[in-house]
C-alpha cells in the first residue's frame, strides 16, 4: 500500500472511530464513549490519515501545552502497518512540538512493548536505571 492518496486533517476522529481502531490493534476499550469523547475533545493537537472516508492512522499530543506534552495513541491501522504512517504521524507530531515546547518543556510518551526503537529514532530515550529515575505509570481500573 502506498501513502498516496491519504488524506491528513489535524483533527479528532470520532469516538466511534477512536474505538475501532483501538479494538483493531488489540488496545483496551473499557472507557465509555463520554469519557473518549471528553479525552479526545481535551487534547492539544490531532493528526489523522484516512483512505477514503476509513481512518487508518492517528495520533495526538496531551499535556497543559507548556511544560509537559504526552505523545498518545500513535496507532497504526493493521492493514496500513509497515508502510510508513507511524512516521508521517509522527513527524506531523514533531511539526506540532517544535512550535508548542518551549525551552524547558518535557515530552514524554508510553511505547507498546517492542516499538521503543521506533521512539528512538525521534530521539526518546528509556528512562529505566537512570539516575532520573524509572519511567512509571498506573492503569486505573
Amino acid at each position: 500500500m502506498h501513502l498516496e492518496g491519504l488524506s491528513v486533517d489535524e483533527i479528532a476522529p470520532s469516538a466511534i472511530e477512536y474505538r475501532h481502531l483501538r479494538a483493531l490493534v488489540g488496545w483496551s476499550n473499557d472507557l465509555d464513549e463520554q469519557s473518549m469523547i471528553g479525552s479526545l475533545t481535551n487534547s492539544l493537537y490531532h493528526v489523522t490519515l484516512r483512505n477514503n472516508d476509513q481512518l487508518v492512522g492517528m495520533a495526538r499530543v496531551v499535556g497543559d501545552g507548556y511544560m509537559y506534552f504526552y505523545i498518545q495513541d500513535v496507532v497504526v491501522h493493521p492493514d496500513w502497518q509497515r508502510c510508513g504512517i507511524g512516521h508521517l504521524l509522527m513527524e506531523k507530531v514533531e511539526d506540532f512540538l517544535k512550535l508548542a515546547a518551549g525551552p524547558g518543556a518535557t515530552v514524554g510518551l508510553f511505547a507498546a512493548k517492542g516499538k521503543e526503537g521506533f521512539y528512538r529514532d525521534y530521539g526518546y530515550l528509556e528512562r529505566t536505571g537512570s539516575e532520573l529515575g524509572l519511567g512509571m505509570c498506573r492503569f486505573v481500573n
